[in-house]
């Protein structure tokens, strides 16, 4: 899972997005929160990640353990959270 704050008023999510995008697997329903799917560490997302956002910027990078649960997403949300969680 990664989820970010940018900061600074005006900033431009371009960048980080085709970065997080280029994983491939993704799942993005909520404004600052996408899960992917890749066969890297966390520590390894953060830091491709970090070098697309500011200093003063806020990055989360998790791994998820597969079991969740969730309310109000679109059908094909929801086939994505059970096909790859």
């Amino acid at each position: 899972m990664v989820g970010y704050d940018l900061n600074r008023p005006g900033q431009d999510y371009s960048r980080l997005i085709e970065a997080i995008e280029a994983y491939g697997t993704w799942w993005h329903s909520l404004d600052s929160t996408w899960i992917i799917k890749t066969p890297k560490s966390v520590t390894q997302v953060r830091d491709e990640l970090r070098r697309h956002i500011d200093s003063s910027d806020e990055l989360f990078v998790a791994e998820l353990t597969g079991h969740a649960a969730w309310s109000g997403f679109d059908q094909t949300s929801s086939e994505w959270l059970k096909k790859y969680l």
